[in-house]
């Protein structure tokens, strides 16, 4: 396998390994959302739920009924607390996929970089190589022009 050939097979791979990376973040980001969206649903139901308990007591509420409201306050609570450490762990992996996608786009830029370098020097190795012809051919044209014009006085 030539060297070129290695190259663009690793700026490829690297490229696969970005991508995925990316779809990656993308999950963990959409699934910190949806952990976001449910915290916020749980603490808008609490806010709502401590209203209604807030006027009930206002309007004068039976010890049962209050014992219900506060126990089911105080899940809603524990719910919220959950929500917000699975939220918390979500934030990690989305910090470590996002890291993770930045090590792999530092990669494939390093490969496109060294891919690009390569092709620069192949693109200036060609035109040497053109320029050394062309000044050959020149080099041959005014060589014979010159001989044709010493043959042509030394027939005067």
């Amino acid at each position: 396998m030539s060297r070129s050939n290695a190259l663009e097979t690793l700026t490829d791979l690297a490229r696969e390994a970005r991508d995925k990376a990316g779809q990656l973040l993308a999950s963990e980001r959409k699934n910190e959302r949806q952990i976001l969206a449910h915290q916020d649903m749980l603490m808008n139901y609490r806010q709502e739920y401590a209203v209604q308990l807030q006027q009930l007591m206002m309007d004068g509420i039976d010890p049962v009924t209050l014992h219900n409201y506060r126990q089911f306050l105080m899940s809603l609570d524990d719910s919220i607390q959950k929500a917000s450490q699975a939220l918390q762990q979500q934030s990690k992996r989305v910090d470590l996929s996002k890291q993770h996608w930045q090590t792999e786009q530092r990669k494939l830029t390093s490969y496109s970089t060294l891919n690009e370098r390569r092709a620069q020097q192949e693109r200036t190795l060609v035109a040497r190589k053109e320029q050394r012809q062309n000044d050959e051919f020149t080099t041959n044209q005014v060589a014979r022009k010159s001989s044709l014009h010493l043959v042509g006085s030394d027939e005067n």
